[in-house]
């Protein structure tokens, strides 16, 4: 079956932006799909439009652009494969502080936070969650066994609750003054669904619940002067 031009636009931009968020089996077995895309929209015969596409579109950072770490393919293998199948997973693992260990592990989700990408998992015998550069993996290997899959996790809610920006979930309710300069995109783009914005003579004074967190902390810092009053008070 040979593709259109829209399919084949389609399939590449999926490529690109999905590809370390697939299982490597799946993508494994869309090959022949993505290789015919790429070839079609090289192909002078496509309509121009669909080939000129690829360059008029990019995701960009919001921060210092980093190059991803290096992150071994045979580990992102049995990773993947693991949490595809709700497999048990034996890793050999070395933390930021230098330490290395081996554990078997109960692979939940992965998730990519700018460059760097994050296996969530729980230990064997404990009922919390943990994040694991995979970076840092030394090695991993999907076992035989299986597991049923916890009802009382979900990725989505571990993402709202701060877990990945270093926070528990509780909620707190943030003011502070900012000036109009620095502090315009956040009236654009807001902090929250509940947020109020005062406008000052030279200053937004902006009100808004988050979650608390360490990278709450960092981003506040960010501003330097150009932020001042802050306050914070427990919902």
């Amino acid at each position: 079956m040979r593709l259109s031009p829209q399919e084949s636009l389609l399939l590449t931009l999926a490529e690109q932006q999905l590809g370390s968020l697939l299982p490597v089996r799946l993508m494994k077995s869309m090959d022949g799909f993505f290789n015919q895309a790429r070839s079609q929209l090289g192909d002078q015969g496509t309509p121009q439009r669909e080939r000129e596409w690829l360059n008029k579109v990019r995701v960009v950072s919001t921060s210092q652009p980093l190059l991803p770490p290096k992150i071994n393919p045979e580990v992102f293998e049995q990773v993947s494969n693991a949490l595809y199948g709700n497999q048990w997973l034996e890793v050999d693992y070395k933390n930021a502080e230098g330490d290395r260990k081996t554990a078997k592990v109960m692979p939940l989700g992965l998730a990519q936070q700018g460059p760097r990408m994050y296996l969530i998992c729980r230990f064997d015998g404990y009922d919390n969650e943990r994040c694991l550069a995979l970076h840092r993996f030394i090695s991993a290997q999907a076992s035989t066994l299986t597991f049923e899959r916890p009802n009382d996790f979900n990725l989505k809610q571990f993402d709202d609750d701060g877990r990945f920006g270093y926070g528990d979930g509780t909620k707190i309710r943030l003011s502070f003054q900012i000036k109009k300069a620095a502090g315009l995109h956040i009236v654009e783009c807001p902090l929250s669904t509940d947020q109020q914005v005062v406008v000052l003579d030279d200053t937004y004074e902006i009100t808004a619940t988050v979650v608390e967190s360490d990278m709450l902390d960092w981003w506040l810092l960010g501003f330097g002067d150009s932020i001042k009053k802050i306050m914070r008070n427990q919902t």
